[in-house]
């Protein structure tokens, strides 16, 4: 199981290298400003964003390039983070640990770990924890 993590973990690596390959070639962007320093974001307790039900920790902020977002969530047992809502930006989401309830345009559906939620822009979508221990997902997002 931690295999299929890793994997998907190093697939979105790849990705938003790519894509940063992309914009640095359409010489939209200083590649002079990527160096080891700030390219690899290691987890750190200390920067953690608290919520009332868990935290959240950026590894890739909006800031770093283009609007591309790369955050951790953990969610307390049984509970959310907020209600249904929508935005203007699509999200992918990835469940690594914990039982998740995702709604998406009225329905639901359960999943456990290793499991992906797709949200299209300006879709109604929320996710809860509906297990007993905490929930764990990343969030890919760019923010417009």
């Amino acid at each position: 199981m931690k295999t299929v993590f890793y994997l998907f973990f190093v697939s979105t690596i790849i990705i938003y290298s790519q894509s940063i390959n992309n914009i640095m070639e359409s010489n939209e962007i200083d590649s002079t400003k990527f160096t080891i320093e700030n390219c690899v974001n290691e987890f750190n307790i200390v920067k953690i964003v608290k919520k009332e039900v868990g935290y959240q920790y950026w590894f890739v902020d909006e800031d770093f390039i283009d609007g591309r977002t790369l955050k951790m969530s953990v969610i307390k047992p049984n509970s959310q983070t907020h209600k249904p809502h929508f935005h203007i930006e699509d999200e992918f989401f990835f469940v690594f640990e914990g039982k998740a309830e995702f709604y998406l345009n009225g329905k639901t559906k359960t999943v456990e770990k290793l499991s992906t939620f797709y949200c299209p822009k300006n879709s109604i979508h929320g996710i809860k924890n509906v297990g007993d221990t905490e929930l764990k997902y990343l969030v890919i997002k760019k923010i417009k």
